[in-house]
């Protein structure tokens, strides 16, 4: 697997998303031996990022990194994100909360959820609008220089508070949406920023939460599915976003791989500080998108993929 660097901390060109395996899509379906083995496999392919979070479960995704990686002996194989900042309110509400405070105690209670001693890349999932930015990251330095931390992310930032938050202490990585049909990190600048500065791009959903690899239907989606209630997966917004599937399908009939390689491919042609970070709970699926790194999309590739028409929905 090549790699790629967030700031100084290098990973595999292709990370894991580990929140599926207990949280958001189709939960019912998982199985745990499965998610063991997919864990296991993502190892053995030389995927070394796995990115979790404290509210994915609430609070049961980091515990499957303990009990399926760390209690395995794998620790030293991965690096493993995980953030802080959002707080479940109830089962499809939550607030934000950047106290240094509540920051503080969320790193213990990760460490301990995780089983480790040191966070890899300790993210802000998302900015409190309540604190300044740079109160937050300030408290989030002070956890690297205590140790229990070695790289510090920001998720869905904006160009001005990457820069507060990267002038108080360096920004590794900025975690986002990126894919076919979501570019507005693009548009607004904090992709080039991310370049500019030396800061790594983790792209999520860099599969369009499944639907850009065109197996995902309306009926697909299960009653508790986070997708069941977002604007671009009602069957009307899917049907009329279906050409933009069609456009990706045909390129990768012209390459010869799947709609999912090519739609990775496209993020990692992006920048070579883009990682994306798709997420799954099955070696299948895993085994497929790790392949994607050896696919290098040509320049009618790419000129067919900008050409595709937008979503007509917006993501949330």
């Amino acid at each position: 697997m090549d790699t790629r660097t967030l700031g100084e901390l290098h990973v595999s060109a292709i990370g894991l998303g580990c929140m599926p395996m207990s949280w958001a899509y189709n939960v019912g379906q998982a199985d745990p031996a499965e998610v063991e083995a997919t864990l296991h496999r993502a190892v053995e392919l030389g995927i070394t990022l796995l990115d979790t979070a404290d509210v994915y479960g609430p609070f049961t995704n980091e515990e499957l990194i303990r009990d399926y990686v760390v209690r395995a002996g794998l620790r030293d194989h991965v690096v493993i994100a995980t953030k802080a900042g959002l707080v479940p309110i109830d089962a499809t509400t939550y607030g934000r909360n950047g106290s240094p405070e509540h920051i503080r105690a969320a790193c213990d209670a990760s460490l301990t959820r995780l089983g480790v001693d040191t966070i890899d890349l300790y993210q802000l999932h998302r900015v409190d609008p309540a604190v300044p930015v740079e109160e937050t990251w300030g408290a989030m330095a002070e956890l690297v220089a205590a140790g229990k931390v070695r790289y510090l992310g920001l998720s869905e930032a904006s160009v001005e508070e990457i820069r507060a938050a990267d002038d108080v202490h360096p920004v590794s990585s900025v975690q986002s949406e990126l894919s076919v049909w979501t570019e507005e990190n693009v548009v607004n600048g904090v992709l080039a920023l991310t370049q500019e500065r030396g800061i790594g791009f983790l792209a999520y959903c860099p599969l369009g939460r499944g639907f850009l690899t065109g197996a995902l239907t309306a009926d697909g989606i299960g009653e508790g599915d986070f997708r069941s209630a977002n604007p671009r997966f009602t069957p009307e917004a899917m049907a009329a976003n279906a050409a933009i599937v069609d456009g990706v399908r045909a390129v990768a009939a012209r390459r010869g791989v799947t709609a999912a390689q090519v739609a990775l491919a496209w993020v990692l042609a992006q920048g070579d500080h883009v990682v994306p970070i798709p997420g799954t709970k099955r070696r299948r699926w895993l085994e497929e998108n790790a392949a994607a790194v050896d696919l290098v999309l040509e320049p009618v590739d790419l000129a067919d993929l900008a050409s595709l028409p937008r979503s007509v929905a917006p993501r949330y």
